[in-house]
This record gives C-alpha cells, structure tokens and sequence, in this order.
C-alpha cells in the first residue's frame, strides 16, 4: 500500500524539530520547495501504483511518494551507493528533514534498492519533462538557443579481456548448477569445481600477455586452450540440464522455485558464454580481433566500445549519451543511443525533442564539428532555427570562411563551448561518469536522475542569485 505523502510531527519531536529548523543548507533549502511540486510527486505516486493491481489499498505500507523523489535527488547529488544512503540519512538532521523522515524510522538499503528500480525509463523521462517545465515557468528556459554534444558513459563492469570473461562465464554457470544440486536427489547432478584450474589459467594468461616474444604467445595460446576446454565442458552440462529441466528428467526434493529461478539464470547466461567462446576463438586462436558485437560484460551485455579520439582513454566501455542543453545550464533533453554513432546522427533528433517540448524550433542551435553536414544545416534552417553555427570540417572555401568569422557564429561556438562544463558537471558532482545501475533500462533510469538533479539544483541557483540580485538592487 502507498504511503501517506502527508506526514504527521511526532509530539515528542517538536522541540528537536525546533532546533532542527535552525539548521540551513544553502544547497538543498531551495531544492525543497522545488520538490512540493504536486504534479511531480503525482507521477512517482502513479508509478508506484502500478507494482501490482491493488497497491493502493493494499499490502504492506511502502515509502511515500514524496520521500522516494528525495531520496532519489539526495542519493544522486551526493553520488551515494543505497547502503550509504541509509547510513546518512540514518544520522543526520538536514538529510532527514530534507527527505521528509523526520523522527520516523529510515527504511532499509533494500527497500531504496527496490523502490528506485520502480521508476522506470519512460518515468523518470516523465518527470525530467515536468522538472524542465518548472524552469520555463520559473523564466529559468527560454528555449530560445540549444547546444548539443555527446559523451561517453561508463558501465559499471571491469576492464573486458577474453579471459576474464570466460572466467566470468564459468564461475556463474558453475554457481547455478550447484545451487541447482543442493535443491535435487542426492547424486542426480554431480558438479565439478573448477575454481582452482581457473585461477591458475587465468595467471598464465596475464604472465604471457606481457611480453610478445614467439615463446610467450604459443604459452599464452595453450592456456587459453585449456581455459575453452574448461568452459566447454561447463556449458555443455548446463545445456544438459537445461533440456533435463524442460524435459521433467531432473529429480527435485527441494523447492521448485528455487530451481526455476537457477534455470532461468543459466537460459540467460548460456548463449552469452557460447558468444564469449566464439570470439575468442577468433582472436586468440584465428588472429581476426575485429569481432562484430562483441560480449563486453555478461552481467551487463549493453555494454559497447567507444572511441571518442581521447589519447589518454582511447578506448571506452558504456553508453554514448547526447545531452541538450538551453539557457542557464537547464538540461533540455538527453537520449542514450544505440551502439557507437557518429554524432551527425543526433542533431536532427535533438532539434525535434527540442520542438515538442518548447512547443518552437531555438532561434540559435550550434554544436561540435562532428554534428556539422551541408544536410543537418540546411534541415535546421527549414525547421525554423535562424542560426545554425555548425563550424565545417576541413579546409574551409572563401564564402565558408567568410560565414565562420561574423560575429553571430563566433558568438554561437564561445556559447557551445560551455556545454563541456555542464558535462563535466553532470559526471562529477553529480556521478554520471559510471552508472551503476544494472542493465539497460538501469542505465537510462541512472542517467536521467542525474540530469534531473543536475536541473534542480541549476533552478535553484538561479533563484538565488536573482533575489541576491533584486535585493542589492
């Protein structure tokens, strides 16, 4: 059952709730009114309604609609796993007040663990529209110029090498059928733990990798044979018992569910492991090591590979993000894409979200020499933007030249430039370098909190340093 978002003081309370008030937080004070927002706290209600058909009257009370949209803004800004969320909010007034706890008792990590998952890709893209509807009716957005650029995301996975992950694929296989053993008859499935020849395989691989004499690689080669040789035999007695399972062969005196469940997990994993096989059979072993749609995680199988041409990280492991911005840092629109895209792609996209939302195309939308084509420029204009300052690539003709140094485009990229800040801001102090959600609809939720308390918290400066400015004045 929904919780109350009206939240009575505790009697007892009120003189530490007293004191508590003396206690400002320049930061997070004009956030707070931000957030009694109805409409907002209507759609994270709405979600919530929609866990099972009769949520709203009932079960078991869960977290108010009004604390679960604070948490998700406190735990965002300050870059907090959800066992520190707890912690913190477990001990410190502000964080309490702030989230609307108060006296009450703080929910458990868990509980932030399920909740979040339950606001969705299209929610949080729902309430990201309404956060930047508050800046226009707050004369925050304008919508009147647009800047547009990509970046790289990182997945919450560790550096992919064909070993790692071919041992990555025999520890979870391997986790399941023993799972799956202890739940059946006493020597119906025997499962060998090959944990041990793992590590050693694995050591002989990174010993070998760092040299690249004729010797080193046939040593590296014959370990990675043994390494498959392992793997091969895992899957196949998963494979085994998958058919087993769907055959009713397999003899369970333990509980079904618990099986069904370790089956469900090696249907998943089984066909990324035999992936993982493929292509390392022709990297290592065939010399071929442009493989198409390589497995980069098991655990997180979205992830893609991408070269953005920096020298000190050439290659990148995540998702490529298109962030849009318009006036006073207000994150207009963001879309994580598919695959590794040239950025061309995304300027139409970005003009047409900006349209739907502002109701009008801007009268300037510049970005980077990557989104530059005589087509994406001849699109905008036909669109309705009036400055278009798309700066070409290469050796530029005369009349080119001529229109890249008047003093509205040179205006329009000084403009652009400030979007490299507001992406570094996004990835440091709010935490979008690395999402740690899983999966992919984990990945956009993780992204989109981040640019929604980014845009929060770029309101409420706003708001301040206009009365700080109405006040001197």
């Amino acid at each position: 059952m929904i919780a109350s978002s009206s939240h009575q003081d505790w009697l007892f309370y009120s003189p530490l709730a007293q004191q508590a008030a003396l206690l400002k937080d320049d930061l997070l004070d004009p956030v707070d009114r931000l957030l009694d927002d109805p409409p907002l706290v209507d759609l994270v209600r709405q979600c919530l309604a929609k866990r099972s058909p009769r949520s709203t009257r009932t079960g078991r009370t869960g977290m108010a609609p009004d604390r679960l949209l604070r948490c998700c803004v406190m735990k965002h800004l300050k870059g907090w796993s959800f066992r520190d969320l707890e912690r913190e909010l477990r001990s410190n007034l502000v964080y309490r007040r702030f989230t609307h706890f108060d006296a009450e008792i703080t929910p458990d990590f868990t509980v932030f663990s399920r909740s979040f998952a339950l606001l969705s890709p299209a929610v949080t893209q729902e309430i990201h529209q309404r956060v930047v509807s508050l800046a226009c009716e707050h004369g925050v957005a304008q919508g009147q110029k647009l800047r547009t650029d990509s970046t790289a995301i990182e997945c919450n996975v560790h550096y992919p090498t064909d070993s790692s992950l071919l041992g990555d694929g025999i520890r979870v296989l391997s986790r399941s059928l023993e799972r799956i053993a202890n739940e059946c008859k006493t020597g119906a499935l025997e499962v060998v733990d090959h944990g041990r020849a793992v590590k050693h395989r694995l050591l002989e691989i990174s010993r070998a990798a760092k040299s690249l004499t004729e010797a080193n690689q046939q040593r590296m080669r014959d370990s990675y044979q043994k390494l498959l040789g392992l793997t091969r035999s895992v899957v196949r007695q998963a494979s085994a018992v998958v058919q087993r399972w769907g055959k009713g062969r397999l003899k369970v005196v333990g509980k079904l569910l618990r099986v069904e469940t370790q089956i469900g997990q090696l249907r998943h994993f089984l066909p990324l492991v035999e992936k993982v096989i493929i292509q390392t059979k022709k990297r290592v072993l065939g010399g071929d090591s442009h493989v198409e749609d390589k497995v980069l995680s098991l655990f997180e199988p979205h992830t893609v590979v991408i070269r953005k041409g920096k020298a000190h990280k050439p290659n990148e492991f995540g998702r490529l993000v298109r962030i849009d911005e318009v006036e006073n840092g207000i994150v207009s629109g963001y879309q994580v894409l598919v695959g590794n895209p040239d950025d061309s792609t995304s300027w139409m996209p970005a003009l047409e979200q900006h349209r739907a939302h502002f109701g009008r195309a801007p009268e300037m939308a510049t970005g980077d020499r990557g989104f530059f084509s005589a087509q994406n420029e001849r699109a905008a204009e036909c669109l309705g933007v009036k400055k278009v300052a798309l700066p070409a690539r290469g050796r530029l003709s005369a009349k080119r030249a001529e229109q890249q140094k008047q003093r509205w485009f040179r205006r329009g990229l000084r403009w652009r430039a400030g979007i490299e800040a507001t992406i570094s801001t996004l990835k440091h102090p709010f935490s979008m370098a690395r999402a740690t959600y899983k999966g992919g609809h984990g990945f956009q939720r993780y992204v989109g909190w981040c640019v929604i308390t980014k845009n929060l918290f770029s309101i409420a400066r706003y708001q301040t340093r206009r009365r700080d400015h109405d006040q001197v004045g």
